[in-house]
C-alpha cells in the first residue's frame, strides 16, 4: 500500500461538533521504516488506534457534561483521540497518550481541525515506567483490557498517574478481563463501582458493555 486511506468524519455532542480525520478503515496499514513493527505493534493490529470504537464514543458523550473544572486530566490509550478532542473543545486541562506512533500525529491534525488549542501527547506504553506525565486528578480510557498480561500493566499505570485523590472512568465493552482489572484495583486502595450507559442511540448497535468507576481519596492525616 502506497498511501493510508483516510476519512473526514464529524461526530454531534449536542451543540457541539467534533471533525474528525480517521483511518477509512480497518484495513489501513502503512508503517514506515518498520517503526510499529519495532515497538511490537503487528501487522493486523496497526490500525486500531486510527478509528472511532463503540466505547470511544461512549466515553466522549459521558464527558459532554462531566464535572472536570479545575481538573488535571489524562486520556489513556487515547487511539484517535475522541475524548480528549471533547474535553479540549470544553477548556479542560487533558493530556493524552498512545502506544501507537501515529496516534500523536492524527491527535495534532484533528486539533488542527477543531480549531483547539494544543493537547499535550506523550507516546508511551504502560510497562515503560516514569515517563515524566506526573499525576492527575482524573484518568479515562476507553476498550483498552485487549489482553489478560494487560490488566497488571494499565493498574500499574494508572496507579503511577494517579493523584492521592483520583476518579478514573474506563469504558468497557465486555472483553472479559475488566472483573480481574477491578480486583487489581481494589487492591491498590481504589473503591470501585460500574453500571451500563444510560443512553447509546447514537450507536449503530446496542452497547453491552460498561462503565467502570475507580475512586481514590486522600486520608486526612491524624490530629497531633
Amino acid at each position: 500500500m502506497s498511501k493510508l486511506r483516510l476519512r473526514y468524519q464529524t461526530l454531534e455532542f449536542g451543540n457541539v461538533d467534533i471533525h474528525l480525520r480517521t483511518l477509512r478503515d480497518c484495513q489501513q496499514y502503512l508503517d514506515v521504516d518498520g517503526v510499529a513493527e519495532k515497538l511490537g505493534i503487528h501487522s493486523s493490529n496497526w490500525s486500531l488506534f486510527g478509528i472511532v470504537w463503540s466505547s470511544s464514543e461512549v466515553l466522549a458523550h459521558l464527558m459532554v457534561d462531566y464535572d472536570v473544572d479545575g481538573k488535571r486530566i489524562l486520556e489513556v490509550g487515547c487511539g484517535i483521540g475522541l475524548s480528549s478532542l471533547l474535553l479540549n473543545s470544553r477548556h479542560a486541562d487533558i493530556t493524552a497518550t498512545d502506544y501507537h506512533p501515529e496516534a500523536g500525529v492524527f491527535l495534532e491534525e484533528n486539533v488542527r481541525l477543531n480549531q483547539g488549542d494544543d493537547i499535550p501527547f506523550v507516546r508511551t506504553g504502560w510497562a515503560d515506567g516514569d515517563c515524566g506525565l506526573g499525576t492527575f486528578d482524573m484518568i479515562i480510557g476507553s476498550d483498552l483490557l485487549y489482553e489478560r498480561e494487560h490488566v497488571d500493566r494499565l493498574a500499574g499505570f494508572i496507579d503511577l498517574h494517579a493523584n492521592s485523590t483520583c476518579e478514573v472512568i474506563l469504558v468497557d465493552p465486555g472483553r472479559g478481563h475488566h472483573a480481574r482489572f477491578s480486583k487489581k484495583m481494589v487492591s491498590l486502595g481504589y473503591r470501585h463501582s460500574q453500571r451500563a450507559p444510560e443512553n447509546t442511540d447514537y450507536l449503530d448497535k446496542p452497547y453491552k458493555g460498561q462503565i467502570l468507576n475507580y475512586q481514590r481519596v486522600a486520608q486526612a492525616m491524624p490530629a497531633a
